[in-house]
C-alpha cells in the first residue's frame, strides 16, 4: 500500500482534454448570423454539465431553464414562458452557491434583455431573426465586404494582378490594408476549427507586392454632377474614388499639407513605407480627382460656399485633435500629444530625442507607434505608462511585443498623477500611482490606488497618447447635427437631421477613432448613397473569373506567419520592419483556405456578390 500516488492522465482524460480544445476552436470560429437563442441554450447546457450538483439552483434550476429554452426553439413556447424564464434565472442568480450557476443565470438574463425580439420571433412565428445575408465569416466581418476567398483563390492560382483588381472593387487601398489592416476578417475564420485562422492580411500584402502596376478601371461617362469631399484620408479618398468611377466630378479639400489622413499622420513609415502610400494615392487621383490641400474649412473656405457650389458633400475629416490626460503640469515644456508628434513626422519634421528620457502615456496602437518611433529617434530610454494591465491594452499584441523587443520599458498598472518641471518650466518627470485591479465592470476590472508610494519616472519628453477628438466647430456653426463631440449621421451616411439631405458624413468624425478599413467602408457606403441621391444607380463591378474550388484534403496545417527584421537592426531606422511572405509561403497559406464561398452556407446563397 502507498500513502500517495502520482496522478497521470489516462487515455480517457486525454480524449476529454482534446474535446475541450476542439470545443474552444468551435466557439472561436462561430461566425455571425447564428441564432442567439440556440447559442444561449448550448452555453447553458455546457454550464449545467459543469455544475457539481450540490445545490438545487444549479442542479434543478439550470435544467428548468434549458427545458424552457428548448421548448421555445421547438415552437412549443408561449409568451408567458419569457416571464417564467426571467424569474427562474433571477432566482438562480440570487441563490446559487457558486459562480457557475450565477454566471449561467446571468447569461440567460442578459440574452433576454439583449435579443428578446429573437425569443418572441421563435414563439410567435417559430423562426429566427438571425440573418445569413453574408454566410462567409471573413467577408461578413470585413467592414468593406471584400471578396476574401476570391482573392485568396486568385493568389493561389498565381494571378496577383487579378487579386488586386478584385480587392479594389470594394477597397481602393489594397496596399495600405496589406501592410497595416487590423484584419477583423480573421476573427471567425472557420479554419480555426482545424488549426489557425488564415493569414489574410499577409496574403493581401503578397498580392500587392507581386502584382506589379495594376491599372485602374475606366470611369463611367461623365454625369455632370459635382461632389465635394471634405477630408483626404482613407475614408474621403475611398468615397472620391468610387464616385469618380461612377462618372461624377469630385473635388477633395484637405486641411494638411498632404493627403492620406491617419495613414500618413498616424502610422509611421516603418509599418507602412511613405513611398507606397504616395504611389497608392497617386493611383487613386489618376481617375481625375481634383485636390486642394492646406485648406481649412471655416478659414480658407466656408462650408456654406462649398454647399452652394456642389451637388452633394461628403464629410470625412477624421479625428485629428488630441486629448489631454487632465493632470497638473501638462503645460510644461516638453509635453506634447501623440497626434501632434505623428503629424510632424508625417510632414517630415523629425524631432531630436538623442540621449533623452521619453515617456509615453497610453496603451493603444498610437501609443505603440509613438513608443517605437521614439526609440528610432535615438532616445536613451523610452517608457510606456499604462494604467491597466498589459492584457487590457487596446494595441495589437504584436505591436506591444515588438516595442518591448526593441527596448521599450512597459509600466502597466501605473496611473499618471502629475508632471514635474524645473524652474524654467521644462518637464523633468512623470509621477504615477500604482494601481490595483478591483470589481469587474463592462468586462474589465475597475481600478483603485494601491497603498504604496508614488513612482517618479525621469522624463525630458512626455507624449500623451490617450485618445483623439474631432474638430467639428466649423461644421457645428454651419448647422450640421452634432452629438457628443461628433457629427451625427446614420448608418447610410445621411445626416441624422433632414435639414441638409445633400450632405453625407462618415468615418472617424461620426464613429470616433477607428481603423482605416472602417473609414474605407464608410467611404464606399457614402459613394453608393450619394450616387443614388443624385438620381443614378451606377454599379461597381470587376471582370475577374474566380478559380473553382477544389476537393483538396484539408488536413491540419500550421499557419504561415510573416517575420520581422531583427530588433537590434530595425530599431535604428524607419525601413519597413515586416518581411512579407515568400512565394512558397504564400502558396502554402493560400492552400489552407477552406473556400467557405463554395462549401457550406456559401453555396446556398447563390455565390458571391459580384457587384454593388
Amino acid at each position: 500500500m502507498s500513502r500517495l500516488d502520482i496522478n497521470t492522465p489516462d487515455q480517457a482524460q486525454m480524449v476529454v482534454d482534446q474535446l475541450y480544445h476542439d470545443m474552444e476552436r468551435r466557439i472561436v470560429a462561430s461566425g455571425p448570423g447564428l441564432c442567439p437563442v440556440d447559442m444561449s441554450l448550448n452555453f447553458l447546457t455546457l454550464c449545467h454539465a459543469q455544475t457539481c450538483g450540490k445545490c438545487a439552483p444549479c442542479r434543478i434550476g439550470l435544467g428548468q431553464l434549458a427545458t424552457l429554452m428548448r421548448n421555445i426553439l421547438d415552437g412549443k413556447g408561449k409568451m408567458e414562458d419569457l416571464d417564467v424564464l426571467e424569474e427562474t434565472a433571477q432566482d438562480i442568480a440570487d441563490t446559487a452557491s457558486c459562480t457557475i450557476g450565477i454566471h449561467a443565470a446571468r447569461l440567460v438574463l442578459s440574452g433576454l434583455k439583449g435579443f428578446r425580439d429573437d425569443y418572441i420571433e421563435h414563439i410567435t412565428h417559430n423562426r429566427c431573426l438571425g440573418n445569413m445575408e453574408q454566410p462567409v465569416p471573413c467577408v461578413a466581418l470585413c467592414p468593406a465586404k471584400v471578396d476574401i476567398p476570391g482573392y485568396i483563390a486568385l493568389i493561389r492560382a498565381g494571378r496577383s494582378d487579378d487579386a488586386v483588381r478584385l480587392i479594389r472593387k470594394d477597397n481602393p487601398f489594397p496596399v495600405a490594408c496589406g501592410y497595416v489592416c487590423e484584419h477583423p476578417c480573421e476573427a471567425r475564420c472557420r479554419r480555426h476549427m482545424l488549426d489557425d485562422p488564415i493569414n489574410i492580411r499577409a496574403l493581401k500584402r503578397y498580392a500587392v507586392d507581386t502584382a506589379g502596376d495594376v491599372p485602374q478601371p475606366a470611369c463611367a461617362e461623365p454625369t455632370g454632377k459635382r461632389i465635394a469631399v471634405i477630408g483626404g484620408g482613407p475614408g474621403g479618398l475611398s468615397c472620391a474614388y468610387y464616385l469618380s468611377l461612377m462618372g461624377h466630378s469630385v473635388t477633395v479639400y484637405e486641411k494638411q499639407k498632404h493627403l492620406g489622413g491617419m495613414l500618413r499622420y498616424g502610422i509611421p513609415s516603418y509599418r507602412f513605407p511613405r513611398e507606397l502610400l504616395d504611389r497608392e494615392i497617386d493611383s487613386i487621383l489618376s481617375l481625375g480627382i481634383e485636390v486642394h490641400t492646406n485648406c481649412t474649412i471655416g478659414e480658407d473656405i466656408s462650408f456654406d460656399e462649398i454647399h452652394k457650389n456642389f451637388d452633394s458633400i461628403y464629410i470625412a475629416i477624421g479625428a485629428h485633435n488630441d486629448k489631454k490626460a487632465g493632470i497638473p503640469g501638462e503645460e510644461s515644456k516638453g509635453v506634447t500629444s501623440a497626434v501632434e508628434l505623428l503629424r510632424e513626422i508625417g510632414d517630415d519634421n523629425i524631432p531630436n530625442y538623442q540621449g533623452k528620457n521619453v515617456v509615453i502615456i497610453g496603451g493603444g496602437n498610437v501609443a505603440m507607434d509613438v513608443t517605437r518611433s521614439a526609440i528610432r529617434f535615438g532616445a536613451k530610454r523610452v517608457t510606456c505608462v499604462y494604467r491597466r494591465r498589459q492584457v487590457d491594452m487596446t494595441a495589437q499584441a504584436e505591436e506591444v511585443e515588438g516595442a518591448i523587443a526593441e527596448g521599450a520599458v512597459l509600466m502597466t498598472m501605473h496611473s499618471p498623477v502629475r508632471i514635474e518641471s524645473d524652474e524654467n518650466g521644462n518637464v523633468t518627470a512623470l509621477i504615477t500611482q500604482k494601481q490595483l485591479t478591483g470589481e469587474i465592470k463592462r468586462n474589465r476590472p475597475s481600478l483603485m490606488p494601491d497603498e504604496v508610494e508614488e513612482t517618479r519616472i525621469p522624463a525630458d519628453v512626455i507624449v500623451e497618447a490617450i485618445g483623439q477628438g474631432i474638430d467639428i466647430n466649423a461644421f457645428e456653426v454651419a448647422g450640421l447635427p452634432v452629438y457628443r463631440g461628433a457629427i451625427s449621421a446614420l448608418s447610410n451616411s445621411h445626416l441624422s437631421s433632414d435639414s441638409m439631405d445633400d450632405v453625407f458624413a462618415g468615418g472617424d468624425c461620426v464613429s470616433g477613432p477607428a481603423s482605416a478599413i472602417r473609414a474605407i467602408a464608410a467611404g464606399k457606403v457614402a459613394a453608393a448613397n450619394i450616387d443614388e441621391y443624385l438620381g443614378f444607380n451606377h454599379e461597381i463591378t470587376v471582370d475577374v473569373d474566380i478559380p473553382d474550388a477544389g476537393l483538396d484534403d484539408k488536413t491540419p496545417h500550421a499557419r504561415v506567419n510573416t517575420t520581422e527584421r531583427n530588433a537590434d537592426e530595425r530599431k535604428k531606422d524607419f525601413i519597413c520592419i515586416e518581411c512579407g511572405l515568400t512565394d512558397k509561403g504564400a502558396m502554402a497559406e493560400a492552400s489552407r483556405c477552406l473556400r467557405c464561398d463554395h462549401y457550406g452556407f456559401g453555396i446556398f446563397k447563390g455565390g458571391r456578390h459580384s457587384k454593388w
